[in-house]
């Protein structure tokens, strides 16, 4: 148990409550972080579970109108949606634009949806670096979807996988090369593709663009966690809201499968521990970060390697020598 006065209201679905815990959980310091993982310990012992949907896509594919139509059509029937929407930090002065409520005027004024665009903090993969607290606080909230938007498309995309039930990759119709862009690795983790703007003089186009993602699931190795049919591709329109039921029928259809069969559980206790190992690691090279001999070690090797007077592989192999004797 503990005394922290965000406790109770969280449970009571507080959404300032929610704000200001979210808050907690992104501060660096030394004394928040403490207070945040007793917050959270003692929310996980509440067994609230959201349904967690991670959604990336490439520029330009209309993200945040999706996220929009869908996340109004989940409050029409009456469920509590969280957005957890990752915006790219500068990598020159640490700094992000966070216009997602703007962009989502309309679900930023709706009771039932609680919006909250966080900075990558230039972190891999665009997934904010304490993002998964900031799920288990919306879980713990009384949300019943948690949608988490991501920056973009990659490789590195592939972790925001360690945190979702389901992955969503969003496209646009008639992409060209845009494949190039997407890779295999994104192509394998993705449980549904959905093809947007396939409305108006685009519509033909998009049914196009379904086949072909489907003809191309169709040819990667069938994965234990899916049911027949899946992963699969199907066509939405953010504008006109064509599409929209069927995409929910198919995530709840996967989803219920996955807990019939164990598939969620497994994943859940899975990513628990990844999440934990990478936890303890953050945790090391903060420590490391914050002892002062060390920290000039670092620059003065690092300076020597710049300089061309030791080898990457040499350098890193003295300090890691440094520190098992310390």
């Amino acid at each position: 148990m503990t005394d922290d006065p965000l406790h109770r209201p969280l449970l009571e679905g507080d959404r300032r409550a929610l704000s200001r815990a979210i808050t907690l959980v992104e501060s660096t310091r030394t004394d928040h972080r403490a207070r945040a993982a007793a917050l959270l310990d003692a929310l996980r012992q509440e067994g609230r579970e959201a349904l967690r949907i991670g959604l990336s896509g490439t520029p330009g594919v209309g993200k945040s109108t999706f996220i929009e139509a869908f996340g109004m059509k989940l409050c029409a029937e009456g469920k509590r949606v969280a957005v957890l929407a990752v915006d790219p930090s500068s990598t020159r002065t640490g700094g992000s634009i966070l216009g997602d409520k703007t962009r989502m005027e309309r679900l930023s004024r709706e009771p039932r949806a609680f919006i909250r665009p966080s900075p990558s903090a230039t972190h891999l993969g665009g997934v904010a670096r304490r993002t998964r607290e900031a799920v288990s606080l919306c879980e713990a909230a009384g949300v019943d979807v948690v949608l988490i938007e991501t920056v973009g498309v990659g490789q590195s995309e592939t972790m925001v996988a360690g945190m979702c039930d389901l992955f969503t990759l969003l496209l646009a119709p008639a992409g060209g090369d845009e494949l190039q862009g997407v890779k295999r690795g994104i192509m394998e983790i993705a449980d549904l593709i959905l093809v947007n703007k396939a409305d108006g003089d685009l519509k033909a186009a998009a049914t196009r663009t379904v086949a072909d993602y489907a003809g191309a699931l169709r040819l990667l190795r069938k994965r234990p966690q899916d049911p027949a049919g899946f992963p699969k591709a199907l066509p939405v329109s953010a504008v006109t809201g064509d599409g929209l039921d069927r995409a929910w029928d198919e995530m709840r259809a996967l989803a219920d499968w996955r807990r019939e069969t164990g598939h969620w559980q497994g994943t859940r206790a899975a990513q628990a521990a990844r999440w934990f190992e990478e936890q303890v690691r953050e945790g090391l090279l903060a420590r490391l970060e914050r002892d002062p001999a060390t920290r000039d070690r670092m620059r003065g090797l690092a300076q020597a390697v710049a300089q061309g007077d030791r080898a990457p592989e040499a350098a890193a192999a003295e300090m890691l020598e440094s520190l098992r004797g310390a």
